[in-house]
C-alpha cells in the first residue's frame, strides 16, 4: 500500500499524507480532550503499542504534536498539540460534523460548547473575508498561487470547466 502522496499537487493529498489512517485521527482526538500519555491513549483506543508508537513518533516528526517530558526515569511524556495540530483539529471537526448527522441521526455523543456565548454550537466554515457561513455550492475552486498545470493537467481541465460555468 502507498503511504505517500508526494506527487498530488494537492493540499487534501499533503494532509492525507499526515493524517494517514484511522488511528492518526483517533490519537489526534484524544489528545486534544486531554487524553494525552502514551498508555491512556492506547488504553482508551486499544490499537497495539508498536501502532500507537508509529502514529506519535510521525505526528511529532510532521510537527503537529511536541513531547513534553513528564518523568524522567524512565523517561514518559505528555503529547501536546502545536499550532500546526490545532489547525488539523479543524479537518476532525468537520468528520465529526459528518458523523453527528450521518452516523448518529444528529444526536451527538459530543457537543461543543462556545466559550464566548456559553451556548451549545456547531461550528462552521465561515468566509474570511465577509464572515459568511460557507457550504458546499457556495464557493467555487480556483488554481492557487502554487498549482501547477503540468503536474495535474486533469485537474486544471476540471478547474477551467468550473470557471468556465460561473463566467
Amino acid at each position: 500500500m502507498q503511504r505517500s502522496l508526494p506527487d498530488q499537487p494537492c493540499s487534501v493529498a499533503r494532509t492525507l499524507d499526515i493524517i494517514g489512517d484511522r488511528w492518526t485521527a483517533l490519537v489526534l482526538r484524544d489528545i486534544a480532550i486531554g487524553i494525552a500519555r502514551f498508555d491512556a491513549i492506547q488504553g482508551d483506543l486499544g490499537l497495539s503499542r508498536k501502532v500507537l508508537t508509529q502514529r506519535l513518533n510521525d505526528l511529532v516528526e510532521h510537527g503537529v504534536l511536541v513531547r513534553v517530558e513528564y518523568q524522567d526515569n524512565p523517561p514518559r511524556y505528555d503529547y501536546r498539540l502545536t499550532e500546526k495540530g490545532n489547525d488539523l483539529l479543524m479537518v476532525l471537526l468537520s468528520l465529526q460534523q459528518f458523523g453527528d448527522k450521518w452516523a448518529y441521526d444528529g444526536e451527538p455523543p459530543i457537543a461543543w460548547r462556545h466559550l464566548s456565548c456559553a451556548q451549545i454550537s456547531t461550528p462552521v466554515a465561515c468566509c474570511d473575508h465577509c464572515g459568511e457561513q460557507v457550504r458546499p455550492g457556495d464557493a467555487i475552486p480556483e488554481r492557487g498561487p502554487s498549482f501547477d498545470d503540468a503536474a495535474a493537467p486533469a485537474v486544471g481541465e476540471a478547474l477551467d470547466a468550473i470557471a468556465a460555468a460561473f463566467a
